[in-house]
């Protein structure tokens, strides 16, 4: 196994065609299609599920080009310092549910550190990706909740997957709606008197479990339930049909407007924020730095 031929594994996933991979790489399709059988042959399995419609990563290939691509980056920082002694940027990547505190967190670590010595990625996402993208090392971080109903499930996921789950803070949970809801003026809201309105959710697409739910209280029945993509659209549905979402009452005006508000749920139901890494990684110092930042930004503006 050489570089060269993880640095061809990564392209062909990355462009998921043979044909594009070898245009990126300067070579011949047949010279990179030899060179991935050879390394497929050498490691015992296929990398790539091949059809007349492209090519896709196996399972084992997925977890595969998540090795391969760590393996590069530091070959590259390497190379970087004691050989061609150029700048090569540092990467942070974290993977997140639907969390404004965890954007405004990423938010303030990009101001701190700046754009020059370091390539930044987020991604606001499912729970099941956020496993996976933590999993095949495309996010160092993965920020989600656990409690008493999905605890069991997620932790055996976690731990197959070579994962960690750590706490980061225990909260009640919220009613979060727009602030001309009818019963926004309330200081505690029971599950009954949101009956006649939608509850709002996050789709988690062919992992739509109760477990894999972003909201809290998932197997309850609804009588009018509707979910969304992305967060722009949960809250227009708010604004437009007086729906709810159930969240952990940390609010981020600077991100979604000044038009909501958090109102605490008759329940005694808790949330446990926290991130899941790689049981065989160390958190680097600014992935440390992020979350300190979610600390301080909770501290701030939880809203007990």
């Amino acid at each position: 196994m050489t570089l060269v031929q993880l640095k061809y594994a990564i392209t062909v996933a990355g462009e998921n065609s043979l044909n594009e991979a070898a245009k990126k790489l300067f070579i011949s399709q047949p010279s990179l299609s030899a060179a991935i059988h050879s390394l497929e042959h050498e490691i015992g399995f296929e990398i790539f599920n091949r059809s007349r419609t492209g090519i896709t990563l196996t399972i084992a290939g997925s977890e595969f080009i998540g090795y391969a691509r760590s393996v590069v980056e530091q070959y590259e920082i390497l190379d970087a310092k004691y050989i061609s002694q150029i700048n090569v940027k540092k990467r942070f990547s974290v993977s997140m549910q639907h969390y404004t505190f965890a954007v405004n967190a990423f938010v303030e670590l990009v101001k701190q550190y700046g754009m020059d010595e370091y390539e930044f990625e987020v991604f606001e996402t499912k729970t099941r990706e956020i496993i996976e993208n933590v999993k095949n090392r495309r996010s160092e971080l993965g920020i989600l909740y656990l409690n008493d109903y999905n605890k069991a499930v997620l932790t055996r996921i976690f731990s197959e997957a070579e994962l960690c789950f750590t706490p980061l803070f225990e909260c009640d949970v919220y009613v979060y709606m727009w602030k001309g809801h009818p019963l926004a003026g309330r200081k505690e809201i029971s599950l009954d008197e949101l009956e006649e309105y939608p509850c709002l959710g996050f789709s988690q697409g062919e992992s739509n479990s109760f477990y894999f739910a972003e909201e809290v209280l998932s197997t309850h029945q609804y009588k009018r339930f509707i979910r969304a993509s992305d967060r722009a659209t949960l809250l227009n549905l708010m604004v437009g049909l007086n729906g709810f979402t159930l969240c952990s009452g940390i609010i981020c005006e600077d991100l979604n407007g000044s038009n909501y508000c958090a109102v605490k749920l008759k329940s005694d139901e808790k949330m446990t924020i926290g991130y899941i890494s790689r049981k065989d990684s160390i958190l680097s110092p600014i992935g440390e730095k992020y979350l300190l930042e979610i600390a301080k930004f909770k501290e701030a503006n939880y809203n007990e």
